[in-house]
């Protein structure tokens, strides 16, 4: 299982648009070959956004970011990002609410 945790960095003000974004097109993700897609937001810091994802491989993930409301989802939310992003390719060995 393929993993995948990363971070971005939204323009002031913005974080929560882009929360939604994120969120917007999640019903469609199970069927592409995932179990767990996160979006978290730092206590912190008010413009971080953490997103943690699980997959059945890489190759799933990929292809996922090539459905057209996948798409459109990263066109609408570019312009509200800084351009600075984190990101940590995984395996995923187990855990808690994660089917196998």
């Amino acid at each position: 299982m393929y993993g995948y945790v990363g971070t971005m960095r939204t323009t002031a003000g913005n974080r929560d648009k882009v929360v939604s974004i994120l969120l917007s097109g999640v019903e469609g993700l199970r069927a592409a070959g995932c179990h767990l897609y996160l979006v978290s937001v730092s206590g912190t810091d008010p413009d971080l956004i953490h997103v943690t994802e699980a997959w059945d491989s890489k190759e799933h993930h990929d292809n996922s970011l090539k459905l057209p409301g996948t798409r459109a989802a990263i066109a609408t939310a570019m312009p509200l990002l800084t351009g600075e992003f984190t990101s940590q390719e995984l395996t995923v060995v187990g855990g808690l609410g994660l089917s196998s």
